[in-house]
């Protein structure tokens, strides 16, 4: 399962090289454009939100395989191991149920939408919800895969909070470590 999931990591790291590259081209481009040449490239706004969607989307895959989503771990940092398992499988629980809701709604929407079109494109607006879907679909068994871990009790207690109080601690923790000979923090 480790390899699966490394090879979708690295497939959504591609695309959201790719994305960006797309975006950073589309926008600088159009600005270029206009100012320089008094024209510009119609397709710019469109589709450099759609990348943006898209973007925002994978992105948030990405944190949430590596855990690296922030957040506060203020009070559940005291709690006792067995309280932060329980915590931890509750708010797993309600990412599910989100997942869920992200997923049949998106799923909702793209098959609203497939008909469609886009004002500038003429590309089916299913495009922009599709995000939610794919989303959805790749969240949930990362969720899962953690929940069964807490569930199963795999997880060792320090892996019991899995956000980042911010980054700059994380950093520190990263360095820290690597200093003392230890493995970084997840």
């Amino acid at each position: 399962m480790t390899r699966w999931l490394d090879a979708v990591a690295r497939g959504l790291e591609t695309l959201l090289v790719l994305l960006m590259g797309g975006m950073v081209v589309l926008v600088f481009g159009n600005v270029v454009l206009r100012y320089a040449f008094n024209s510009g490239i119609t397709l710019s706004e469109e589709l450099s939100r759609w990348f943006f969607i898209w973007m925002t989307f994978m992105g948030a895959v990405l944190g949430l395989k590596d855990h690296a989503h922030l957040g506060t771990d203020v009070l559940v940092s005291r709690l006792k191991p067995a309280a932060r398992r329980a915590c931890l499988v509750v708010a797993h629980l309600l990412m599910l149920w989100c997942t869920w809701l992200i997923f049949s709604g998106s799923l909702t929407q793209t098959r609203i939408n497939w008909d469609v079109e886009a004002p500038v494109t003429g590309w089916s607006m299913a495009w922009v919800y599709g995000a939610g879907v794919v989303f959805a679909v790749l969240t949930a068994p990362l969720l899962l895969r953690d929940l069964w871990r807490a569930l199963s009790g795999r997880l060792r207690d320090d892996e019991l909070v899995m956000v980042q109080e911010s980054e700059e601690l994380s950093q520190r923790h990263g360095s820290d470590a690597g200093a003392q000979g230890k493995e970084p923090r997840p």
